[in-house]
């Protein structure tokens, strides 16, 4: 057997990208090359439309697997074992890896499913299945043959210049790579949703950076560590990125002394808004991410969406928009913001809250109410006391 271990990613998505395609594995490539320099000796390269991993057999086999996944574009990985593209050596190597999974896993059971990318090679794809699987059923006779429900699927994948095999397809999370989409800036609060937003818009290939409103002393230091470190785990997906944190609570207190209650939060997320694409503008971010989700709360019934819009001139982005509330913790639960975004930290949506927030907001009428305010000074003021932290992966 190879004293490597040998890992073959497959592009998901990228694979569709016709003349772009080149450019988009280059991307992807890079990507993984970035996540895995914390394992020493790690060599990564495309090849015949695959990326190919291979690293020491000393380094953790999963712990490279589950860097690799976390890569956006990548549809999945197989670690395998590397021959000669010869029947007599795909024999040999098959016997070989059946008889570890025997030892490892006591299989008694076992399909070949072979794939001739070499279409020169002398074997059809059938005819390889069916005299690997002789082979290896004559080297290992506590095996039987199952073509319907094989304790082991073996994989067999023959090329030019050598031949692969491997059992497992881990699945990756697919989308583009990341840098291949724009730059976004998501509103990154401590809830379930934004996190998942911002995960979403990131697996589509786009950077992040973000924004953070407070309400200090209102809402504590810990609420803002938690977003922190909420940051942090989406991180570990799309890389290190600047957040920027806003205190809003001045604003708050002049639309709570000077605008009807009923209307506070609607104009309260208008001015999150203009902050956001200020600070959008300034960093070449070219949409804004939010985690709303169409009818969840006050500020996110269709009305309400459509007013929020109209205080800003770039487009908006929510990914979340149609989808269950169920559907969105599970996919937090699968990234792992879930745990964190439930830790019961004040948040400043709920700073002045209403006791009944409209619901079919009139934009002439949200007009008039911050016609009372000094909208401009207001929004300069908090984007120059903006404060910048470095997030990093977990």
């Amino acid at each position: 057997m190879n004293n490597e271990h040998i890992f073959i990613v497959r592009c998901g998505e990228v694979a569709l990208k016709g003349m772009n395609k080149p450019y988009f594995e280059r991307m992807l490539v890079e990507r993984i090359k970035k996540l895995l320099k914390k394992f020493d000796g790690i060599n990564v390269r495309r090849h015949e439309g695959l990326i190919f991993v291979r690293g020491d057999k000393s380094l953790d086999k999963q712990a490279i697997i589950k860097e690799i996944s976390k890569v956006f574009g990548v549809a999945s990985i197989s670690p395998a074992v590397e021959c000669e593209s010869t029947m007599e050596s795909i024999g040999d190597a098959a016997v070989q890896y059946m008889i570890e999974a025997i030892k490892e896993r006591g299989i008694k059971t076992f399909k070949v499913e072979a794939k001739r990318a070499d279409k020169n090679f002398p074997v059809k794809s059938p005819e390889i299945g069916r005299q690997i699987g002789a082979v290896v059923l004559k080297e290992c006779k506590v095996l039987k043959v199952d073509v319907h429900n094989p304790d082991c699927l073996l994989f067999v994948d023959v090329r030019h210049d050598k031949s692969y095999i491997y059992q497992d397809k881990i699945a990756g999370f697919g989308g583009l790579p990341l840098g291949t989409n724009g730059k976004g800036l998501t509103l990154l609060s401590g809830g379930i949703d934004s996190p998942v937003a911002t995960w979403m818009m990131a697996k589509r290939g786009m950077i992040i950076e973000a924004v953070h409103f407070h309400s200090y002393p209102y809402t504590s230091q810990r609420a803002q560590e938690k977003v922190e470190e909420l940051a942090s785990i989406v991180a570990t997906y799309c890389g290190r990125f600047k957040m920027h944190v806003i205190n809003l609570l001045p604003i708050q207190e002049q639309i709570v002394q000077n605008c009807p209650e009923e209307e506070t939060t609607i104009i309260v997320r208008r001015f999150m808004m203009r902050i956001a694409q200020k600070i959008a503008e300034k960093t070449g971010c070219g949409m804004l991410i939010t985690g709303e989700n169409l009818g969840q709360v006050a500020s996110q019934t269709a009305e309400a969406l459509v007013v929020t819009d109209s205080s800003v001139t770039i487009p908006v982005m929510r990914p979340l928009i149609a989808m269950d509330k169920v559907d969105i913790m599970d996919k937090a639960q699968e990234i792992g913001t879930y745990e964190t975004s439930i830790q019961p930290y004040e948040d400043c949506c709920t700073v002045f809250l209403p006791k009944h927030p409209v619901t079919k907001p009139r934009l002439e009428r949200i007009l008039a109410s911050e016609s009372k305010l000094e909208c401009d000074r207001l929004i300069d003021e908090a984007v120059e006391a903006d404060e910048i932290v470095d997030i990093f992966p977990q």
